[in-house]
């Protein structure tokens, strides 16, 4: 059954990835991204999530099945945190009240395995918290003290604890949308592919994130995942971090999770 899907993130990597196969399988796609997409937005403004939001009523006539929220940067700013925090939490409730109005509503949202790593605790709290200014100065701090790459991994650590904290809620589970996020290890993206070309970074990225099953992913490799979580036949999975890492977070954390 054809269903309309919501992407951010489209012009690459797992979002674009994500897209195609879902166009590929009949479903219509709506992409967003900051320039050449169905919505071009920029969501680390509020002006630009509230175009997202305004754009995708217009476009979807007040009912949308699924969203998946794929867009994200690991700059070295606070940007990092307004987008993969603040942005995929707009974006996810904003559109909450378009899904309630679909029979089988699915949303789901990228984190990271950097999400295991250590992170700026008080970073993680502010946007939890819902304080992005906090977030922002929070993380400017950082960037000042020379610790701009926590950021990035605080962003996926607070992004899947409001999932977490979020999916079991009556705005949510109790109106039938699945809500969940899933955690890739090193994807071979635009974004990526320069660490990964340089041998003493790629031993860098290697040891961060050890992949023992297969090593890097291509992002054609992710978005079955997010196929089936999104899909009607996904009944019960609900507030999940779904590691997609080829095994990186067994490694990192052994049976600590547990």
């Amino acid at each position: 059954m054809s269903r309309t899907y919501l992407v951010t993130g489209t012009s690459s990597g797992i979002g674009k990835a994500t897209a195609e196969r879902l166009r590929a399988r009949g479903h219509t796609v709506i992409g967003a991204d900051l320039k050449g997409a169905d919505i071009e937005a920029d969501l680390s403004t509020a002006e630009g999530r509230v175009t997202l939001v305004a754009r995708a009523a217009e476009l979807t006539g007040g009912r949308l099945d699924a969203v998946v929220a794929c867009a994200g940067t690991a700059a070295f700013d606070p940007v990092t945190i307004k987008v993969n925090h603040f942005g995929a939490v707009a974006t996810l409730e904003g559109l909450r009240p378009l899904l309630a109005a679909a029979e089988a509503p699915r949303a789901v949202v990228i984190s990271s395995v950097a999400s295991v790593h250590p992170a700026d605790d008080a970073l993680v709290e502010a946007a939890l918290s819902g304080d992005e200014d906090a977030a922002v100065a929070t993380a400017q701090a950082a960037v000042d003290r020379g610790e701009g790459r926590v950021i990035y991994g605080s962003s996926k650590q607070s992004i899947a604890r409001w999932v977490r904290r979020t999916a079991i809620t009556e705005d949510w589970a109790a109106v039938g949308i699945t809500l969940n996020a899933i955690a890739p290890g090193t994807i071979v993206t635009p974004m990526t592919r320069p660490m990964i070309d340089n041998p003493e970074m790629r031993a860098v990225v290697d040891s961060a994130v050890p992949m023992p099953l297969n090593g890097h992913a291509a992002p054609e490799q992710v978005a079955p995942l997010l196929e089936w979580l999104t899909g009607a036949e996904n009944t019960h999975v609900t507030g999940q971090v779904v590691f997609i890492d080829g095994g990186a977070d067994a490694v990192l954390r052994g049976e600590g999770s547990w």
